[in-house]
């Protein structure tokens, strides 16, 4: 009968040691997540796999379930293997792969530092925008506001959405509108202006730099971006687009998920949204939120919560378009992290239903 569980390690015979470290690097990167993550308990774990894509946490659960007579030394092994990882991702973000290689031989040893950077020279072969990614995003921003608006536009595009909103953020509604302009119009971009801009950030940033750079922008992109900005600021970019070019402002207005559009969300998708928000976010988003979804988000609470939260909302007075605006901004990035757990659907109309 075949096993259902896999044995990561035969039983040692007699004065056999097993070799642990060759045993981990024997292992898939999908199994050694799967030990990290039973060794740190199941509620630690929970939080980092709902922070994965769907495809690995896949992966992982099965590699999860596979498990049997994982030795506590093997265990250790792999934690100290993820240890010395993230301090060289560390050390890397700091001051890039040299400052990383010396710091980790004073740490470590040169055989070990050695070990660790040839892991992440290939692992980190993609390119430098994984390592963009933890980079301070003022840090970023300042160094973007230097550089061409053809180059921001081309290093956003590879950032998370709410990244490089953060960083949109920092700069001026001019350099907004330009940067956003042509992250909208770009398409798929030429090797020889990759390598231009993997020789800026390998200057300027020293990051690893790799070769399969995926460069290419666009109307969703755009719109991903717009989604994760307040208001203001999303109203004062699309209509620097629409001046442009109105027809391409449209298309994005199009592909976005803005807060009044929760009216079209389905009541059982309202309801598993609305229990993970925070009141107080949702009497102030109200406040300046369209009547029909006032309407219809109360009917998706309590009685007894709809007359508290309207009583709130009837006793609050003025408040900042800019604080309504960033509690609005909340509950969408709770709504959007529910639909990447498919949780939920957002839906931008009614017509999205069959």
């Amino acid at each position: 009968m075949p096993e259902a569980v896999e044995t990561l390690e035969k039983a040692p015979e007699a004065n056999d040691t097993p070799d642990y470290a060759a045993i981990s690097k024997s292992l898939s990167g999908a199994k050694k997540a799967a030990i990290l993550l039973v060794s740190i308990g199941t509620e630690a774990a929970s939080a980092v796999l709902r922070a994965l894509p769907a495809e690995e946490v896949e992966r992982i659960s099965i590699e999860i379930a596979k498990l049997r007579n994982v030795s506590s030394d093997l265990v250790e092994t792999v934690l100290f293997e993820y240890r010395d990882m993230t301090m060289a991702h560390d050390y890397i973000t700091q001051g890039g792969i040299n400052f990383a290689r010396e710091a980790l031989q004073n740490a470590l040893g040169p055989r070990r530092a050695e070990e660790i950077i040839m892991k992440i020279e290939a692992a980190m072969q993609v390119s430098a925008f994984h390592l963009l990614q933890t980079v301070e995003t003022s840090q970023l921003a300042n160094f973007l506001k230097n550089e061409h608006p053809q180059t921001a536009s081309l290093i956003l595009a590879n950032l998370n959405p709410r990244k490089a909103a953060d960083i949109i953020g920092h700069f001026d509604q001019e350099l907004q509108n330009e940067i956003m302009y042509r992250l909208a119009t770009m398409g798929k971009t030429s090797p020889e202006l990759l390598r231009d801009i993997e020789e800026v950030i390998r200057d300027q940033i020293g990051s690893v730099i790799g070769t399969e750079l995926s460069m290419q922008g666009g109307i969703e992109k755009v719109a991903e971006i717009l989604n994760s900005i307040s208001r203001t600021a999303e109203r004062n970019i699309m209509e620097g687009i629409r001046e442009r070019d109105p027809e391409l402002a449209n298309s994005v207005k199009g592909l976005m998920f803005v807060f009044d559009d929760l009216v079209n969300v389905n009541e059982r998708d309202l309801q598993r949204l609305l229990v993970e928000v925070e009141q107080k976010d949702l009497v102030l988003a109200l406040k300046g939120a369209s009547p029909d979804l006032q309407e219809k988000m109360l009917k998706n609470v309590s009685e007894r919560a709809a007359a508290m939260i309207q009583e709130e909302i009837e006793l609050m007075g003025q408040v900042r378009v800019r604080d309504v605006e960033e509690a609005q901004r909340r509950i969408l990035e709770v709504a959007q992290t529910l639909e990447e757990q498919e949780e939920i659907t957002l839906s931008r109309s009614k017509d999205d239903y069959v």
